[in-house]
Parts: C-alpha cells; sequence; structure tokens
C-alpha cells in the first residue's frame, strides 16, 4: 500500500496498490466475470458471518487468549489447495527469530512483540538472509537469468547484475503469466493468481503477481501492527463495525484468477484462519461482505452495526474516505433504520436476495432500541461524535488515513468525537512495508517500521538542489544518488522506496517518497510525505499530489466563515487551450457566494508555490487557474462509475488528478459542473 494513497495493499482489508502510472502494452482478453454464484463459493474473509462471541472480554482476557499454545499452525506453508509447500523450505535462522517465507504462529500480542524486537535489533543481517530466501526461492526466474545472476545470492552480485525497474519492464512476463505460460517468469513456482490495482489515476488497473509467500508477508505486518495496538488499546472479542466489500474476480485467457490484492487474501483458508485471533467479528454476515450492490451492503453494514451496537469494540475501513462515506450516508438514512429495527422489517430498498435473507434472520423487532438511537441522534449537533454516541464500546476508528486520504481527517475527526483515529500500515499492491508501531501518534505523524524479513529494501536518496532547499513544496526536483541499504538511511533525510519481493518484483521503485523520522532497534521508521509522480504539469511546472492537496486545504480556509466544507476534489491539466491551465474541481456540503468561490480561486492559483509555476503564470505560459464547482453527489456518481467496471469499495481512492485518457470520469466531471471560476491572482 503506499499511502499517498499509493494504492495500497490495505490492512484488513488489505490495501489497494500504488498509482505509478503504467503502460498496459496488451491486455488479456477477453476477461471472463467469475459468476456471483461461484464467487460465493470462495473462502469468506475473517470475522465475518458465524456465530457472536458473546459479551464484551476485558484486555487480559485477550492477553490470556494470545498465549494460548493451540493456536501455533504447523510451519509448511500451505498452497492455494491447502497442501504443503513442496520446496520444504522453513525458516532461516536469524538467531531465534524466524524468517519468511514460512507460516507465522498465529498468536500475537507479547510473543510476536519480542520477535518483533529480536529482527529488528540485526535489521542488516536479516536483510541480507531475506534477500538470499527470496532469490534462492526465484533461482530459475527468467528475469533473473536474463541480466545474468546466475543463481548467485549475494547483496553485491544482485546490486550489480539486476537494475532498478518500474511495473511497464515487468509487464511483458505478466502479460505472458496472465497468458498461460507457467514457465518460471518472476518466480521459481508459477504463478496462480494476479492482483489488479485500482486504477483510478489512469482508468484501468494493472496486473500484479501474488503468491503463497506474499500472503505470509500480509500476516506477519497485520499480527505485529495488532499486537502494538492492542498493547495501548485492549479489545475484547466483541464485533467490529467493518465497511469492507467484497470485488469481483475475472479470468484471464490463459486461466489465471485476477482481482483485487484483497480478495486474493479473503479466498486463502490459510488467511482467514491466521486472521481470527487477531480481528473481532464482522458485524455483518457475509453475504453483506460480497454482495453485489455497493449501496445496498453500505446500509445493511450500518444497521447490522446498529443491531449489534454494545458489542463494536472497533470501527474500521480500508480507507478513511470510506468511512466518512459512510457515515454522510448514515446522515440521510438514519430515520429508516430506526424503522427497520423497530418493526423488525427490513427496509424495501433492500432488493438483492442473498443480502434481504441473510439479514433478516439477525433483523427482530426492538423497539427500545430504535427509541435510543433516535433519542441520541437528535441530540448530537451536526453529527459530532456520532460514532461514540451510537457505539459507546468503541475504542477506536482505524484505516488508512495518510496520504490522499488526509483531507477526510476533519470530517472523520468530527464523526469520531473522542476517539483516536488510528492509521493503517504501509504498502502496496506490489508488497509490504511498514507496520504501525506507535498508535497513538495521530494519522498526520504517523511513523512505519520497517519489518526486515517482509522483503529486501533499498532507498534512493533524494537531495532538492541548492536554493530549493526551504521551498514550501513537495515538488520533484530531486538530485538522485546511488540506492543504499535499510540501515543505512539517515534520519531526517528523504528517499524514494525500492522494493524486492518474495512475489517476483526485483528492485521496484514504487515511486513513494518517504522521509526517515527515526530508528526502532536498527530498522528505520518512515514516514510517508508523498506519490513521487507528477500530478499536474504543463511545461516546467512539477506539482505532486501532495502539492495539491495543501492548496485545496488553504483556500478551504476561506469557506470555514460560511460554515461550508469540501466534500471532496479532483484536478485536470487543461491544454486544449493555449496557455494551457489547471482546472480544480470542488464538490461542496452547500452553496457558496460568488465572492467566496472567486477568492477561492485566486487562493487555490496563488497556493502552489512549486519555482517553474509560479514564474510561468507571471509570464503567462500557464493561463489563470479555472475553479469548477460541482453538483451534490458527483464523485458519488464516479465511484458508482468504478464500481461499473469491477473495481472494489476497498479499492476506491478519488483520483487526485484525472488523467486525459480517463474519458469517462472527465464526462462525470463536466456534466456535472455548474459554475466556473477563473483566478485574477496575477492579472488578466
Amino acid at each position: 500500500m503506499s499511502q499517498a494513497a499509493p494504492e495500497i495493499l490495505v490492512p484488513f482489508p488489505p490495501p489497494a496498490s500504488p498509482s505509478v502510472p503504467a503502460s498496459s502494452r496488451r491486455r488479456p482478453g477477453p476477461p471472463s466475470v467469475v459468476t456471483d454464484e461461484a464467487a460465493s463459493k470462495l473462502p469468506r474473509p475473517p470475522g465475518t458471518g458465524g456465530a457472536a462471541s458473546p459479551g464484551r472480554a476485558e484486555g487480559q482476557q485477550q492477553q490470556a487468549s494470545c498465549q494460548r499454545s493451540s493456536c501455533l499452525l504447523p510451519l509448511p506453508s500451505a498452497g492455494d489447495d491447502g497442501s504443503a509447500d513442496p520446496s520444504g523450505l522453513g525458516f532461516i535462522s536469524s538467531g531465534p527469530a524466524k524468517i519468511l517465507p514460512v507460516q507465522m504462529p498465529i498468536c500475537v500480542c507479547e510473543e510476536t512483540i519480542s520477535e518483533f524486537e529480536t529482527l529488528t535489533r540485526d535489521a542488516g543481517r536479516v536483510q541480507q538472509d531475506t534477500l538470499k530466501k527470496i532469490l534462492e526461492l526465484n533461482a530459475d526466474a527468467e528475469y533473473l537469468s536474463h541480466f545474468g545472476l546466475n543463481g548467485r545470492t549475494d547483496v553485491e552480485s544482485y546490486k550489480s547484475c539486476i537494475p532498478l525497474c518500474v511495473h511497464s519492464d515487468l509487464e511483458p512476463y505478466i502479460q505472458r503469466i496472465a497468458d498461460g505460460d507457467s514457465s518460471p517468469l518472476l518466480t521459481g513456482k508459477p504463478v496462480t493468481s494476479l492482483s489488479l490495482s485500482s486504477g483510478t489515476t489512469q482508468g484501468k488497473p494493472k496486473f500484479l503477481p501474488f503468491n503463497d509467500e506474499l500472503l505470509e508477508t500480509t500476516l506477519q505486518i497485520f499480527q505485529t501492527s495488532y499486537a502494538f495496538r492492542n498493547r495501548e488499546y485492549p479489545i475484547g472479542k466483541g464485533k467490529a463495525l467493518q465497511f469492507i466489500y467484497g470485488s469481483k474476480q475475472v479470468v484471464t485467457k490463459g486461466g489465471i484468477l485476477a482481482t483485487t490484492a484483497t480478495t486474493n487474501l479473503y479466498r486463502r483458508p490459510r488467511y482467514k484462519e491466521g486472521m481470527k485471533d487477531i480481528q473481532s467479528q464482522c458485524c455483518s454476515p457475509d453475504e453483506v461482505v460480497f454482495g453485489p450492490n455497493f449501496h445496498q451492503s453500505l446500509y445493511c453494514h450500518l444497521l447490522c452495526g446498529l443491531i449489534y451496537s454494545d458489542e463494536v469494540h472497533q470501527v474500521f475501513s480500508t480507507f478513511a474516505h470510506s468511512l466518512v462515506h459512510a457515515f454522510q450516508t448514515f446522515e440521510e438514512v438514519w430515520e429508516d433504520l430506526c424503522a427497520d429495527i423497530r418493526d423488525g422489517v427490513l427496509s424495501d430498498k433492500i432488493t438483492v436476495p442473498s443480502i434481504r435473507e441473510a439479514v433478516t434472520k439477525i433483523l427482530k423487532p426492538n423497539p427500545e432500541l430504535a427509541d435510543s438511537i433516535h433519542r441520541k441522534c437528535m441530540g448530537l449537533s451536526n453529527w459530532y461524535g456520532v460514532i461514540p454516541a451510537l457505539w459507546p464500546n468503541a475504542k477506536y476508528v482505524y484505516g488508512i488515513m495518510t496520504g490522499s486520504m488526509e483531507p477526510y481527517l476533519k470530517k472523520l475527526r468530527h464523526y469520531a468525537g473522542h476517539l483516536p483515529l488510528i492509521s493503517a500500515d504501509y504498502g502496496a499492491s506490489e508488497g509490504w512495508v511498514g507496520a504501525n508501531i506507535n498508535p497513538r501518534l495521530p494519522p498526520e505523524q504517523v511513523t512505519y517500521a520497517v519489518l526486515p524479513q517482509t522483503g529486501y529494501f533499498e532507498f534512493i536518496p533524494l537531495e532538492k538542489p541548492k536554493g530549493e532547499e526551504m521551498e514550501n513544496s513537495a515538488s520533484i526536483h530531486y538530485i538522485e544518488s546511488d540506492p543504499i541499504g535499510l540501515t543505512e538511511v539517515k534520519i531526517g533525510k528523504i528517499y524514494e522506496v525500492v522494493i524486492t519481493t518474495f512475489g517476483g518484483l526485483y528492485r521496484y521503485r514504487l515511486g513513494d517518497i518517504v522521509k526517515v523520522a527515526g530508528f526502532h532497534n536498527s530498522t528505520p521508521e518512515l514516514q510517508f510525505i508523498c506519490r513521487r509522480s507528477l500530478v499536474l504539469s504543463i511545461n516546467i511546472d512539477k506539482n505532486t499530489e501532495k502539492d495539491l492537496q495543501l492548496a485545496v486545504e488553504e483556500a478551504g480556509k476561506l469557506l470555514e466563515a460560511e460554515k461550508l466544507e469540501i466534500v471532496d476534489f479532483t484536478s485536470f491539466v487543461e491544454k486544449s487551450s493555449d496557455p494551457g491551465r489547471y482546472v480544480i474541481f470542488w464538490e461542496l456540503s452547500s452553496d457558496a457566494s460568488e465572492d467566496v468561490l472567486q477568492s477561492c480561486a485566486n487562493c487555490l492559483d496563488l497556493a502552489f508555490v512549486d519555482a517553474g509555476y509560479v514564474g510561468s503564470r507571471k509570464i503567462r505560459t500557464i493561463g489563470p487557474l479555472e475553479l469548477r464547482i460541482l453538483k451534490k453527489g458527483a464523485f458519488e456518481e464516479i465511484l458508482d462509475h468504478f464500481l461499473s467496471l469491477g473495481g472494489a469499495v476497498s479499492q476506491f481512492k478519488t483520483p487526485r488528478f484525472v488523467n486525459p485518457l480517463n474519458i469517462k470520469v472527465l464526462q462525470i466531471l463536466n456534466r456535472n459542473t455548474t459554475k466556473s471560476y477563473f483566478s485574477t491572482a496575477y492579472g488578466l
């Protein structure tokens, strides 16, 4: 998951993937969609359906459960069919610590923290062992042979032979896999699954290999962050209000299953088994999670959450955006939900038979609960603190909250009231980078400790040229140096992340910029800064997603006096005119005056402080910025379009920059535009 919404491989459910543009040379064709009936036979995610755990357990009970020896699993890695890993490879020794790929013990808490401490005390040696294991497992891979590695497993040989790469470099190999080539192309064992990135930026997803070793890496990351989180905020065996959604699966012409990284995890029994001890049970039955209609699933998530309101100990969704969207929806439907609970009859708006049948089984007439919910909602001031008001035993709200999710934090805090917001782990569909081991840090300050056994990590040092060191900009004016190792990074320095994974990616540039905030033992703690890919550029100007976010935040301050909010935003570079210009799209919570919106357009223009942009505006090689105001519901329409293409809500991130090739999204934005304001900040 990269966090700028890099497209992130998510914590339960896992993240999407980085939005580094990928040029798709030839897509597998034509994919066939797995039917709902077939999908219903796939294994379900952990903690959904089944019998409830009665009552509310205390933190001590949770710790005791973590110490059960019975929660340990046998060592051999299981394949998709449940068979033992034929490689026979077990742990690599790093003192008493264990290195993937192996089956992790299920139990967490203090045992997991102790394991983490051991591994991070000698991160340099663990990294060498990890790279050796990756290269041993994949020694026969055609990609490695092509560059003359010839079975060597030492760091020096690896870095001298294998070049840095991006997705387009691997695309021919991945395409052959999708077309049915089962020879060792990127990994020693055949790839039987592909993950799909969200494709929200470019309008189309990209394929990435997925295998059992990545599954084990995921479990280790989740278990580590849970151990630290549960130490600070102990939860028992209650329930979780989880806004999670399954996704469609396609089969490529070569017979390879391609789906989101989330679903690739869910469909494996090993994942379900590995997660059951560290996640409270989802309030909603499986049929809601995997329902074919997102809006009906969301309504029923809210309904089930209210039915089990006293048992909910945590509130979760993959992204902060999904949480905000859920409670914005709650504002609109809460009276319908109360009516359902009072009468014990599900609303007629729920028409999917499988969802309707499953929810009806748990919905019983409860006038007392309905009255309580109604009374609490009427007592709220503009829905502030709705989450702790209706779910009084919730300990925290959890999900990815960094990068492109930061604009939703203000609204999410409004809904969460006094409850802490905890940002989930850092990774991407390509692989994992780090775990949040400091859950008390607010999302804006969160850091991620790199787990040195989950992959081999390098960092490209980035320096700004003289004279630009103090620029308040995330623009990419960086001078690169040769990549360095995990333990060689320096506190306070900026780097681009490079990963080598058990899934067949070698020296892969994630496109993420991170800052080293400190060290935990000998492993660095990283602060996510932004995606390195450009968002806005016409000629010499270079502005990233972070620059756009800062500009919108600055202009948004002008709306506060009128008690207005920016519901969501995106951008586009208009090059059909001469000169070209930036176009910013806003959806607002209510109408604003002409004067305020004109001031916002001027403020946005001035808030882009990149020297190339400012200089170009002054000499008019870039035209006045245009602010377009959208009808209410425009971004909901973009979400619906994404879902209609087979996307998953768990992967959706509003595209902060709309690529000109993403014609459908541009059409949605254009037909929903109600007003337009051109900046006069640099004169007419």
